[in-house]
C-alpha cells in the first residue's frame, strides 16, 4: 500500500483513536484528526507532531453528536482539498445506568454520534472512494455488539447497529477496490468508563485491554483487509462466548459486570 495517503480519524484526541493516529503516522500517512473539544484536540495534535515531525496532522474540532456536523467536517476537508483515502469512524461514548433513570439527552446524543454520524460520514466519503476504486473504512464497534448489556443498554444497541451496518456494506463492496473492516474490542483502558459514569463497575475495575495493543491490531487488520477485527485474546473469547450462550444468560452475566464493584 502506498504511503502518504490521507486518513480521517474521528475521536482522534485520545484512547484508541489517538493510538491509531500513531500507527498511521509511523507509515507516513497524512492524518486528519476530528474530535469534540478543541483544546484537547490541539494538544493531541501537538504531541503527535512532536513525536512524528515529518508527518502532517490536521485538527478539525467538531462535535459529532450534533445533527449535521458530519457535513461540516466533509465541507472542511473539501475546502482544504483533502482527498480522504481512509476513513476511521472511531468516535463514540456510552451512558451507564438503568434506562428508566439515565439522561435522555445524553442517550440521544450517543445515538447521533455512534450511529447517525458514523453512517453520515460513510455516506459522504464512500462515493469518492468508489469513484477512485480504492479506499479503506474502519468502523469501531465493540464486543458489546454481540450481546445485550443491562445498565449500558443504548450503547450496546448502538454498537450492534455498527456491526450489522458494516457487515452489510462489506457484502455490497465485495467486488470493488474499497475495503471495510469493523473493529470489535473488549473493554479497553480509555476515558470510556469515566464519560459513561461507569468508573466503579466491576468491568472497569477489571483487567482492561491496552489501547496501544487494540490500535496496533486494528491497524494491521485494516491494512490486511480483514472484515472483522477482534484485537485481543479477551475480545476473541468474549465474542465466542456471546455466540454460544443464550441472550438471557448473557444479559444476566453482563449485568453483574456493569454493577458496582463493591456490590
Amino acid at each position: 500500500m502506498a504511503t502518504e495517503q490521507t486518513v480521517l480519524i474521528t475521536g482522534g484526541s485520545s484512547g484508541i483513536g489517538y493510538e491509531l493516529a500513531r500507527c498511521f503516522a509511523r507509515d507516513n500517512h497524512k492524518i486528519v484528526l476530528v474530535a469534540h473539544f478543541e483544546g484537547k484536540l490541539n494538544d493531541a495534535a501537538q504531541r503527535l507532531r512532536s513525536e512524528f515531525p515529518t508527518v502532517q496532522f490536521i485538527a478539525i474540532p467538531c462535535d459529532l453528536s450534533v445533527p449535521g456536523s458530519p457535513q461540516r467536517v466533509f465541507e472542511e476537508t473539501q475546502h482544504r482539498s483533502l482527498e480522504i483515502d481512509i476513513l476511521v469512524n472511531n468516535a463514540g461514548f456510552g451512558e451507564h445506568g438503568f434506562f428508566v433513570q439515565t439522561d435522555l439527552r445524553k442517550e440521544l446524543e450517543l445515538i447521533q454520534l455512534n450511529i447517525a454520524s458514523l453512517t453520515h460520514l460513510t455516506k459522504l466519503y464512500l462515493p469518492y472512494m468508489l469513484n477512485r476504486n480504492s479506499g479503506k473504512i474502519l468502523n469501531v464497534a465493540s464486543e458489546a455488539a454481540f450481546m445485550p448489556i443491562p445498565l449500558l443498554s443504548v450503547y450496546a444497541a448502538s454498537k450492534a447497529y455498527v456491526l450489522s451496518f458494516s457487515e452489510a456494506l462489506q457484502n455490497e463492496l465485495k467486488d470493488t477496490g474499497v475495503k471495510l473492516s469493523v473493529l470489535c474490542p473488549a473493554a479497553t483502558d480509555t476515558n470510556f468508563f469515566r464519560v459513561a459514569g461507569a468508573e466503579n463497575t466491576r468491568v472497569a475495575q477489571g483487567d482492561l485491554d491496552s489501547p496501544v495493543d487494540v490500535a496496533k491490531a486494528a491497524y494491521e487488520g485494516l491494512m490486511k483487509g480483514e472484515a472483522r477485527i477482534l484485537p485481543t485474546a479477551k475480545a476473541k473469547m468474549h465474542v465466542a462466548q456471546g455466540n454460544l450462550m443464550p441472550d438471557a444468560m448473557l444479559a444476566a452475566q453482563m449485568r453483574k459486570q456493569m454493577e458496582p464493584a463493591d456490590k
